[in-house]
């Protein structure tokens, strides 16, 4: 039963952080042991886009190459993104959601589709759901105008789940899919490990992968990688941002950018990024990064640089302008992009 004496709406501050999934905004306090949180943002992006490459909202390490350069100009709002947390003793049930699930048009109405990003149960050492693959580390990924920031060099992956957490260990089993195989005969479920460290240093993680890939002849092929990420402290509040990535490790790395299979054979990737983010003020602040993979069956040789600036107007209001190129060298077509952002976090 509700006690309407605890039932006031709070404001807080502070970022409240669930196996990497964070939500900030107003919560409710049902009873001594139940609370609800709402949050999310407003983002709207105006995005210029110049080259030889098809344009793309933000860039996913892929893309058509058109024979000749265009210029592209959009306005859309669709990374708006809203949450909602339950908490009643030691569970937790999250749900959140953005407007990138395709849909709408240029032309009447935009309305674009909504879609599952987080949705996911935690009790006690135990996670159920989907969420951020147990793989990716979230707090190494850099602040960016652009969505996905360079992706072709961050393990960047949300899908169903069941993982277990002991201290700075965490082992999961994940949804397998064989991306450029039989994904229809995938019967084991992708296995990852992991080992977290934090200190006065910033924090880091270093994970293994293993799955079981099956070909288009029928075969099963075992594939192993490996990454190490994290965000160092430097001077002040400025942090330094890297991931590195290596092995067979196919759709988990560069948002689609390699296959796990390539004519039937297992793909071995490499993928790195490093971004240097600098604050000026305590409410200005930049970040240069560069990220880049390299495979070796389908050729995949693809990077992305960009710098950008951000300015808190107040607590809740940022405004953003970034610049950056992405290159597709396999296919020796490039293009370059100017954005402005304004994000309301709520």
């Amino acid at each position: 039963m509700l006690k309407q004496s605890t039932n006031k709406l709070l404001l807080i501050s502070s970022l409240c952080a669930f196996t990497n999934a964070a939500v900030a905004g107003y919560e409710i306090k049902l009873t001594d042991q139940d609370t609800i949180t709402f949050g999310g943002y407003i983002k709207v992006d105006a995005r210029y886009v110049d080259g030889d490459v098809a344009y793309q909202d933000f860039w996913t390490g892929g893309g058509v190459a058109l024979s000749d350069s265009k210029s592209q100009f959009r306005i859309n709002a669709n990374e708006t993104r809203f949450s909602t947390k339950y908490v009643h003793d030691d569970v937790t049930g999250y749900i959140e959601l953005d407007f990138l699930g395709g849909g709408g048009n240029q032309i009447i109405s935009n309305s674009a589709h909504p879609r599952i990003r987080h949705a996911f149960i935690n009790y006690k050492d135990i996670l159920a759901g989907q969420t951020w693959s147990t793989f990716m580390n979230p707090s190494a990924l850099a602040e960016t105008a652009d969505f996905a920031g360079a992706t072709v060099g961050v393990v960047f992956i949300r899908q169903a789940q069941f993982r277990y957490t002991i201290d700075n260990f965490q082992i999961s089993i994940e949804n397998p899919e064989t991306w450029g195989g039989d994904p229809t005969s995938d019967n084991i479920p992708d296995v990852v490990v992991r080992y977290n460290l934090k200190g006065d240093w910033g924090s880091a993680s270093i994970s293994a992968l293993g799955r079981s890939l099956h070909t288009v002849a029928g075969d099963s092929e075992t594939a192993f990688g490996a990454s190490i990420a994290g965000r160092l402290k430097t001077i002040g509040k400025d942090d330094l941002r890297f991931q590195f990535h290596k092995g067979e490790l196919g759709r988990y790395v560069g948002a689609g950018t390699a296959p796990d299979l390539a004519n039937d054979k297992v793909e071995d990737i490499t993928s790195y990024l490093v971004a240097y983010r600098h604050f000026w003020t305590e409410t200005l602040r930049s970040t240069l990064l560069y990220g880049a993979i390299e495979a070796d069956l389908s050729g995949a040789d693809r990077n992305q640089w960009s710098i950008n600036l951000f300015q808190n107007l107040t607590s809740k209001l940022a405004i953003g302008v970034e610049v950056g190129k992405y290159t597709m060298d396999d296919q020796s077509v490039d293009s370059s992009y100017g954005q402005i952002s304004v994000k309301y976090s709520l």
